[in-house]
C-alpha cells in the first residue's frame, strides 16, 4: 500500500487527483490541509507519513506578481525544511509549468522551485520528479482563474457573452489525461528524462490544439442544442467529449428538472426523451414503492434519468462533498435530470404506485470497463 499525500489537495488538479486515487485499492491517501503550511509540526507529521508527495500547492494569480513569486518559493522551502526536520525522503512530484521558460515571476517561481527540489534530492539521495504541465481544462475549474475553458463555460451557461481577446491556437490537456500521467509517475510506469542522478523531468505535451474561437463555437452549440433543446452532441471525439463533460458541470443547478413536451390524443400520450448526435444506450426500469436504485457515480459517462410514471426523488452529491441535491419528479409532468460525472446519484420511488424511469447513457454497459463506482449519496 503506497501512502500518497497531495499539497493543494483542495485545488483544481489536486481535487481531481485525490478523488481518482481514492478509487485505487493500492493507494492510501494521506489527508492534507492548507493550514499545514502555517503549522510546522503538522507539515512535518504529514511529510513523515508519506511515501510520495505531490506538491501542487501554489499561487497562480495575484495583482502583485512579487507575492506570487515569494509565496511559491516559500512553499517549496517549507516542504524541504519539513522533510529535513524529520530526516525523510519521500518521492516528491512537483507541478511545474510551461511558463518556467518565460520572463515572468510566476514562471521564475516554478523554475527556481524545481531547482531547489533537485538540489534537495541530490543531497538527500531522494527521488524527485518535475512535471511541466500545459494548459489544463476540466470539470470544476474556477472561471477567470484556472482556464479560458472554465471562464467560457461559466459565462455561456449563465447567460453572459464571452469575449475572444486573442484568437490564438491553444495547446490543452484534459484533467483526466493529466491525472493519468501523475498516477503513472506515482506508480513508476512513467519515468521522464534525467535531470540528475536522483531527479527526472517529464515535459507533458498538450493533447489537443484548438483556436480560442473554435472552443467558443463548440460551447455555444452546447448551450443551444443541449441546454435549450435537450440534444446531446456527438461524443465520439475525445476532445469534444471532454469539453462537453466540462460544460455540463457549469449548468446551473436550477436548470433541472427540465419538463418534457407531452403530446396527448385519444390513443394516449407520446414523449420524446432525448435527441442525440451520438451513440448510446436507452433503457427503462420499474421500481416498487420505497425502493432506491443507483448509489453510484461515473467518471466519463453522460447519463439521463427520465421519470414518466409515478413519483421519484433523485439525489446527487459531488464526490468529496457533503451537500446533497434533491430533485422531486412526478410522472404527471414528465421530466428528466442529467447526472454530471463525479456525482454519486440515486433514484427512489416515493409514491404509492410503480415508478417507471427511462434511462439514456452515451455508451453501452461493458462489465469489463463499467465506469461505475458505488457510493451512497
Amino acid at each position: 500500500m503506497k501512502k500518497v499525500g497531495i499539497t493543494g489537495q483542495a485545488g483544481f488538479v489536486g481535487n481531481h487527483l485525490y478523488t481518482t486515487l481514492s478509487l485505487d485499492d493500492t493507494i492510501e491517501l494521506i489527508p492534507f490541509e492548507r493550514s499545514f503550511f502555517e503549522d510546522s509540526k503538522a507539515l512535518e507529521d504529514f511529510v513523515s507519513t508519506c511515501d510520495t508527495i505531490v506538491h501542487l500547492a501554489a499561487m497562480n494569480r495575484h495583482e502583485d506578481a512579487n507575492v506570487i513569486y515569494a509565496t511559491n518559493i516559500a512553499l517549496v522551502d517549507q516542504l524541504i525544511a519539513a522533510c529535513e526536520a524529520k530526516n525523510v525522503t519521500p518521492h516528491i512530484l512537483f507541478s511545474s509549468s510551461s511558463q518556467e521558460i518565460n520572463d515572468n515571476l510566476y514562471g521564475k517561481s516554478k523554475k527556481e522551485g524545481k531547482e531547489k527540489l533537485v538540489a534537495w534530492a541530490n543531497t538527500q539521495k531522494a527521488r524527485f520528479t518535475s512535471l511541466t504541465i500545459p494548459n489544463v481544462f476540466g470539470p470544476f475549474g474556477k472561471p477567470n482563474y484556472n482556464s479560458v475553458v472554465a471562464t467560457f463555460c461559466h459565462k455561456i451557461t449563465h447567460g453572459e457573452e464571452p469575449t475572444v481577446i486573442n484568437d490564438s491556437e491553444v495547446g490543452l490537456i484534459y484533467i483526466n489525461e493529466l491525472v493519468a500521467l501523475f498516477i503513472n509517475v506515482i506508480k513508476g510506469t512513467e519515468k521522464g528524462t534525467a535531470l540528475s542522478d536522483f531527479s527526472t523531468e517529464l515535459v507533458i505535451a498538450p493533447k489537443h490544439f484548438k483556436k480560442v474561437s473554435e472552443i467558443l463555437t463548440l460551447l455555444k452549440s452546447y448551450k443551444k442544442d443541449y441546454m435549450e433543446n435537450g440534444i446531446f452532441p456527438t461524443l465520439e471525439l475525445p476532445f469534444e467529449k471532454a469539453l462537453f463533460n466540462t460544460f455540463r458541470c457549469y449548468v446551473p443547478q436550477d436548470h433541472y428538472p427540465v419538463k418534457f413536451t407531452k403530446h396527448t390524443d385519444p390513443r394516449g400520450s407520446f414523449v420524446e426523451i432525448a435527441r442525440t448526435q451520438t451513440s448510446g444506450q436507452f433503457s427503462f426500469s420499474t421500481t416498487v414503492p420505497g425502493i432506491t436504485r443507483g448509489n453510484h457515480f461515473h467518471t466519463r459517462k453522460a447519463e439521463r434519468f427520465a421519470v414518466i410514471s409515478g413519483k421519484a426523488l433523485i439525489q446527487l452529491r459531488k464526490i468529496g462533498t457533503n451537500d446533497v441535491i434533491d430533485y422531486y419528479l412526478d410522472g404527471k409532468e414528465p421530466a428528466y435530470v442529467d447526472m454530471p460525472i463525479w456525482y454519486t446519484h440515486n433514484i427512489k420511488n416515493i409514491g404509492d404506485e410503480e415508478l417507471i424511469t427511462l434511462f439514456w447513457i452515451n455508451e453501452p454497459y461493458n462489465p469489463e470497463d463499467a465506469d461505475t463506482y458505488f457510493e451512497n449519496v
